[in-house]
């Protein structure tokens, strides 16, 4: 099952072609790949990852991986494209493989550098998944036997190619990621992402446009 392609054909599907691509190794890690979409008829234009999820990520405590761990890629929307944003972007969804902890709504990430030439962004806030990019169920793209043919199971519980449920792959989530400045970064760590999204909200901030200003903290 190849996860990268599956991924891509997904996020296609959502977005439309792809504008852009650009790939990014670290040693130690998957390759990353960082696609440019748009701009779509909203005027936003999409950077999204391939190649975050290619492994699950797994409790920076435990022993052994575990195969139905959760995967995800990151979707970052701008309404003017950035993309030297492309290598940080990446930075980012290496994360799990370079430093074995999970990336979920919610954490604040910090680079320590701008998220692209000149940045007043340093690092972002992961946010919920599901309402930009539906999930990815990576069980569907395993095959059912064809007939007469025997399954490579044999588990009447489990799905086919599976040797039990246990072993399904939990399905990709695209978390959307909002870019904030080191003073919003280290508000978020003191308060916390909600105290942080209602001052957003509260300021009326538009959250994708690269120009917009910091919160006054």
């Amino acid at each position: 099952m190849d996860v990268r392609a599956a991924v891509e054909r997904h996020l296609v599907a959502a977005f439309g072609p792809v504008g852009g691509r650009a790939g990014v190794t670290f040693l130690g890690a998957e390759p990353i790949d960082v696609l440019r979409f748009g701009p779509r008829p909203d005027g936003f234009f999409r950077y999204a990852t391939v190649g975050m999820s290619a492994e699950p990520m797994s409790d920076p405590g435990a022993a052994v991986r575990d195969p139905g761990g959760p995967r995800a890629e990151l979707v970052l929307s701008l309404r003017v494209p950035r993309d030297s944003v492309a290598r940080q972007l990446a930075l980012l969804a290496a994360i799990p493989s370079i430093e074995g902890v999970p990336v979920v709504a919610g954490a604040g990430l910090d680079l320590g550098e701008p998220l692209w030439d000149e940045a007043p962004f340093h690092g972002v806030l992961v946010g919920e998944p599901g309402g930009l990019v539906p999930d990815l169920r990576l069980a569907d793209a395993v095959g059912s036997p064809t007939p007469g043919q025997t399954s490579p199971v044999d588990d009447p519980t489990g799905a086919p190619g599976f040797a039990n449920p246990t072993e399904i792959p939990a399905p990709v989530r695209f978390l959307p990621v909002f870019p904030m400045t080191p003073n919003e970064s280290a508000y978020k760590r003191v308060h916390g992402a909600a105290a942080l999204r209602e001052r957003w909200i509260a300021a009326e901030m538009d959250l994708r446009d690269p120009l917009r200003r910091g919160l006054r903290i």
